[in-house]
């Protein structure tokens, strides 16, 4: 079986600061952050019976720790990353080791992800972990990735699609909510928002799906330390927009103060948090 990933070679730029700043939070996320979304992942998988035979293309896939559950799983995966092509490296080299699992196909990473994710007929699930609910127009841009993904997709593809829950039981967004705050003499009020009751039914319904169901998920982030939580928060994209309207020294200092109710007398910091996916298939 031959590996069809797509290589990202090193930029001549490497020393560019806005690179080696990028470089800092993918090595943050995928040492402290990613991990935080495996009960969320696993519960999906388990949700749709996920198994050998299965071809996964994942939106936002990031640097690829859902790919491999689901390789892990049996399945033929790909991975499409629009926002953060910076993590693809880290996927690649995760995702070579299960080149040779009895799935039918090697992965794909890039732009080749959309119109492959092993042999056969397209894709049987499209799902994104980006949880939708932070950030103003998350849900238009999932729902252009969401387009091109079932663009010419079999009848009854699944999909999945996951969101924040309630504000009340995401302490992490409202800890984010805070820091993002900063980005609002640039970028004016709404840079960041709270999750909606309907979020994940309106991208849905823009695209056309059915919905089958739909299910919530105790994700909590937990740190060793405050500082290992204000890298691993930085690390998500979802503060860019803060950090370019100031600088980082502030909005970790923001972080580090809404972090403080969640931080126990050991320094360790526990953020309570539940996610919601919904199922839904193409029609």
């Amino acid at each position: 079986m031959t590996s069809t990933l797509v290589r990202r070679h090193g930029s001549r730029h490497a020393t560019d600061p806005a690179r080696l700043r990028a470089a800092a939070r993918a090595r943050d996320w995928t040492e402290i952050q990613e991990r935080m979304l495996v009960p969320l992942q696993e519960a999906v998988y388990a949700r749709v019976g996920l198994g050998p035979g299965a071809r996964v293309l994942e939106l936002g896939c990031g640097a690829g720790l859902g790919l491999l559950l689901a390789a892990g799983r049996g399945a033929s995966v790909a991975g499409a990353e629009t926002e953060r092509p910076e993590l693809l490296a880290y996927a690649e080299r995760r995702l070579r080791s299960t080149v040779g699992a009895p799935s039918g196909g090697g992965p794909v990473l890039g732009d080749e992800a959309w119109g492959a994710a092993g042999p056969g007929a397209g894709h049987s699930l499209v799902v994104s972990f980006r949880p939708l609910g932070c950030t103003a127009g998350d849900g238009a841009a999932l729902g252009a990735q969401l387009a091109r993904a079932l663009d010419g997709a079999r009848r009854g593809t699944q999909v999945v699609l996951t969101g924040w829950g309630p504000p009340e039981r995401c302490a992490a967004s409202g800890v984010l909510r805070a820091a993002q705050r900063l980005a609002e003499p640039v970028a004016g009020p709404g840079a960041g928002r709270s999750a909606g009751r309907d979020d994940l039914e309106d991208v849905a319904s823009a695209a056309g799906l059915r919905l089958e169901g739909s299910g919530r998920v105790s994700c909590p982030f937990g740190y060793p330390d405050q500082e290992s939580a204000v890298r691993g928060l930085l690390s998500t994209g979802l503060l860019d927009a803060a950090l370019a309207a100031t600088d980082t020294a502030r909005v970790a200092k923001e972080l580090g103060e809404a972090l403080h109710p969640y931080t126990g007398s050991d320094g360790r910091v526990w953020l309570p948090n539940v996610f919601r996916y919904l199922v839904a298939r193409s029609v």
